[in-house]
């Protein structure tokens, strides 16, 4: 009886030992490019390229603590209102060390290496960008892994999010996440497929220049994915093969029925479009109606039906997209879905998911 005390004490430390070994065994998973990465799950260091709400909505708390080096240039040249939001809730993100920007060819691999992390989380993007310096970062020891929304497929989304969730350790938080959002998708596909209707001519831009000039509209990737999707016909396919301008003379031949113009917080032209965190919707509604007065818009049958509508360019490349979704199929198919309300969607995402409220303007029919 005198040893009993010890045996539980040696129990309890192996119990620890056990728990301990668990959590550092190395484990094997596959990123979306079907690529085999060792890592120890889930990881306590984290490097992240890109998708940063998709890493914390999945994450959850835990997450904020476990990123120790961020790509920020992007995030915070466009949306510098929600980085300060986020910066907010959580203040050691503001410890993160920014590691440069791939797309703005800033990116430092010594930054990157000095974070020391468990793993490099990258866009797919990122990782065909960085061709040349990912056997650098694996030769340190550092696993490199995958993951990709800029596809706006159902498929890359989904695989995405639940690699995400191996990451963090929240695999049942990434699994109702994404099965919250193929629930979405099908719903919509269902209907639109069920009703046989004609598939509306579609135009989607983003407003960042402005009336005077046209920007960058999409042919198969981004909107033009996320159009597709839905069921609309994108007007500019046969014309832009990723993203680029239509010739404005193409465009009014095509005549689209439905126009969406998209448009972030931080924008450097006073007519820009503009959308998002902390944005009026009168302030989107009178930029939106700019986009009305173009050359020859006048007689575009979308302007003429009021069917001309604004979205938030901030919620592509993320699971947070499907209140776009669900606004883009509402405004192309407006009775097969009168019952749902995008903005809610969007607001009960961040409610559910993230530390900071969605404030401000999402979604915005023009009349």
């Amino acid at each position: 009886m005198t040893h009993t005390p010890w045996k539980k004490l040696a129990l309890t430390a192996a119990l620890a030992l056990s728990a301990l070994s668990a959590w550092a065994a190395p484990s094997t998973i596959e990123d979306v490019l079907g690529r085999k990465v060792t890592l120890e799950l889930p990881a306590k260091r984290v490097l992240l390229g890109f998708y940063l709400e998709d890493y914390l909505a999945v994450g959850g708390d835990q997450a904020f603590e476990r990123l120790v080096g961020l790509s920020l240039g992007w995030f915070v040249k466009s949306r510098p209102a929600v980085w300060e939001a986020y910066a907010a809730a959580r203040p050691t993100l503001r410890d993160v060390v920014d590691v440069g920007s791939v797309q703005f060819q800033s990116f430092s691999l010594e930054k990157a290496l000095a974070t020391k992390p468990d793993v490099a989380v990258l866009a797919d993007w990122q990782f065909k960008a960085l061709a040349s310096e990912i056997p650098r970062l694996e030769a340190a020891g550092i696993p490199v892994v995958v993951v990709d929304y800029n596809a706006q497929t159902l498929e890359r989304h989904l695989a995405s999010t639940k690699v995400l969730g191996q990451i963090t350790g929240e695999t049942a938080r990434a699994q109702r996440i994404a099965d919250g959002y193929q629930q979405i998708v099908q719903t919509i596909q269902q209907r639109v497929a069920q009703a046989k209707l004609p598939r509306p001519r579609t135009y989607i831009e983003l407003g960042d220049k402005g009336p005077a000039e046209h920007s960058y509209t999409y042919g198969k990737n981004m909107w033009g994915a996320m159009v597709d999707l839905v069921g609309g016909d994108n007007v500019a396919a046969p014309f832009i093969k990723d993203w680029g301008p239509i010739n404005p003379e193409q465009l009014l031949v095509s005549k689209p029925q439905v126009v969406f113009i998209a448009g972030y917080e931080s924008v450097s032209q006073p007519d820009a479009m503009q959308m998002g965190f902390g944005v009026p919707g009168d302030e989107a509604r009178r930029r939106l109606r700019g986009f009305a007065q173009r050359k020859g818009w006048s007689g575009l049958p979308a302007v003429q039906d009021g069917r001309l509508h604004g979205v938030y360019h901030g919620a592509t490349r993320s699971i947070l997209d499907a209140a776009q979704l669900q606004y883009l199929a509402k405004a192309l198919y407006p009775t097969l879905f009168a019952d749902i309300d995008p903005g809610a969607t969007y607001r009960d995402f961040y409610r559910r998911y993230l530390p900071i409220p969605a404030s401000g303007t999402f979604v915005l029919n023009g009349q």
